[in-house]
C-alpha cells in the first residue's frame, strides 16, 4: 500500500525526492503516513481536499483485496 501512495505522491509534487511514506501495520488496519515538502502540500491536498480524498479512495479500493482498513494521513 505504501508504494502505491508513494508513486501517486511523487507524480503530483515538484520535489519527488522529499516524499516520505511510513507504513504502520496493525492486526486489522494499516496506517500510511505521507510526508511531502511544505511547498508541495497544496498539490497533495488539492482544492477543498479533492486530491487527498482521491488518494484515499484509490488506496481503500486496493486495500479491499487484503481485507484491511487503510488510513492515509498527510503529515505536515
Amino acid at each position: 500500500m505504501g508504494e502505491l501512495v508513494e508513486v501517486i505522491a511523487k507524480a503530483l509534487v515538484d520535489k519527488p525526492e522529499e516524499v516520505e511514506v511510513n507504513e504502520i501495520v496493525g492486526t486489522q488496519s494499516i496506517i500510511i503516513e505521507l510526508k511531502v515538502a511544505e511547498e508541495d502540500m497544496g498539490k497533495i491536498i488539492g482544492k477543498q481536499g479533492r486530491i487527498a480524498k482521491a488518494i484515499r479512495t484509490v488506496v481503500k479500493a486496493a486495500a479491499i483485496k487484503e481485507n484491511k482498513r487503510v488510513v492515509v494521513e498527510i503529515i505536515q
